[in-house]
């Protein structure tokens, strides 16, 4: 979960240049967002100052996945070619247009994403 807060960096440094973070928090992975929605948005939001939006929580794996990952999972596989999320905090970068342009593993940090938001921006 500290990686809300190298979301929230992320959101301050490029939101004027027409980036947005968007998070959706999800519970299949070990029970790790068990609250309600108010709860989960709240603790982001006052342990890690979160700046950006947070939806209601999801399924992203699985019958029940939602639509959006369905679509962003197809989009970009894995490394190894797998489309199923393995852990909380899996990464997509999307322009401008909608076109998926990356997916990132949950080890890697926000602050690993500069790079690729420089460059598409």
């Amino acid at each position: 979960t500290s990686q809300y807060a190298g979301l929230r960096t992320l959101q301050e440094n490029y939101a004027d240049r027409g980036f947005s973070v968007l998070a959706f928090p999800c519970n299949q992975f070990g029970g790790q967002e068990p609250g309600s929605n108010e709860e989960v948005f709240a603790f982001a939001v006052d342990k890690y100052q979160a700046n950006f939006p947070m939806f209601a929580k999801i399924e992203v794996n699985g019958s029940g996945a939602c639509e959006l990952y369905q679509w962003l999972k197809a989009a970009k596989p894995d490394e190894e070619g797998g489309t199923d999320i393995p852990w909380n905090f899996t990464k997509f970068l999307i322009d401008k247009s909608g076109q998926v342009i990356a997916r990132f593993s949950p080890q890697t940090s926000p602050e690993e994403l500069n790079d690729a938001i420089e460059a598409l921006l």
